[in-house]
């Protein structure tokens, strides 16, 4: 095993929770700090980022079971940082590397322990120079989903998208790489996000009872396809303005006959693809607002509200 002069043996610092349930039940602790094993890297966390599924899937006992979770929990699953200590087998990367990507509800803490070439939510991908750490740290849950959901209806040049939800995490990437695949956007949002919608790409639509109608006016010639990051309003409005379900997507509902998507069906290099689009000025990720570790209840209650503008980064 390699490790760096500094590397820390002893204690660090954790988010956890003793009993599933809201950001209330969120504490910072002290822990023993991993340990990488055969086939795996520690990384010196410096920046963590929240999405919604961290505090469903810790929530309740029956939610936190289908992901394998029992008490004490930890808390997070984006992270970015610089490796500080490589186990034996372990090729491709090397003490100093900065990575980021996915520790399924752990990340949240000075040090995590994944296998760099692991399965999503267990692993690490290089960090792009140009790409500083609070950016990646937002990229793998959000950017993952976007990238599988856009790969459903595979949209082009000559396609007008309907994305529902699109000023919320995913869909800051889904706006940008449609728009990226050369086809129109029309996002869905409150009448306060319509400018940062349009700083994205999309042209803004309010949702909410007529959302149809002012897609028509948006649209006279009709949109092509569909995703819907939030609930089954886009979808309906998508049925009703004559797209095929085959070309609509959802990621919080199921709807039969509409095909869903999730992060874990994201097409290997999907992150390496978003981290280069970043790092060479194509695609942006903004960040709404960073907390310190110890403001992590504050910060999951903005995340949890569900209007936030941009990522929610935890900075360690």
């Amino acid at each position: 095993m390699q490790q760096s002069d500094q590397s820390s043996t002893g204690k660090s610092r954790a988010v956890q929770l003793d009993s599933f349930g809201g950001p209330e039940f969120l504490d910072v602790r002290e822990v023993s700090t991993p340990q990488a094993g055969p086939g795996q890297v520690r990384v010196r966390v410096s920046a963590a980022g929240l999405n919604p599924m961290d505090w469903i899937m810790t929530a309740d006992a029956d939610t936190a079971a289908r992901f394998g979770l029992t008490l004490p929990v930890g808390f997070g699953t984006d992270y970015a940082g610089v490796i500080d200590q490589v186990g034996d087998g372990v090729t491709g990367f090397a003490l100093g590397d900065r990575v980021f990507g996915g520790a399924l509800s752990r990340a949240v803490a000075e040090y995590v322990v994944v296998d760099p070439a692991g399965v999503a939510a267990n692993e690490a991908h290089h960090t792009p120079d140009g790409v500083d750490d609070r950016t990646a740290s937002a990229l793998t849950i959000a950017g993952r989903t976007a990238s599988a959901a856009l790969a459903v209806i595979d949209p082009g040049p000559g396609d007008t998208v309907l994305i529902g939800g699109a000023g919320g995490g995913v869909g800051v990437f889904a706006v940008q790489l449609a728009r990226i695949a050369g086809a129109r956007v029309i996002g869905t949002g409150s009448a306060t996000s319509a400018d940062y919608l349009r700083e994205l790409g999309a042209e803004p639509v309010a949702y909410g009872d007529g959302l149809a109608d002012r897609v028509r006016a948006l649209a006279p010639d009709g949109i092509t396809a569909a995703i819907d990051l939030h609930g089954t309003e886009t979808v309906h409005t998508a049925r009703e303005l004559g797209v095929p379900d085959a070309r609509i997507c959802t990621i919080a509902t199921a709807l039969e006959g509409v095909p869903a998507a999730n992060g874990a069906n994201a097409a290997p290099g999907a992150l390496e693809e978003i981290a280069r689009l970043i790092a060479a000025g194509q695609l942006r990720v903004p960040i709404a607002a960073s907390f310190p570790i110890e403001q992590i209840r504050r910060a999951a209650e903005v995340q949890a509200d569900r209007h936030v503008q941009g990522k929610i980064v935890i900075d360690l």
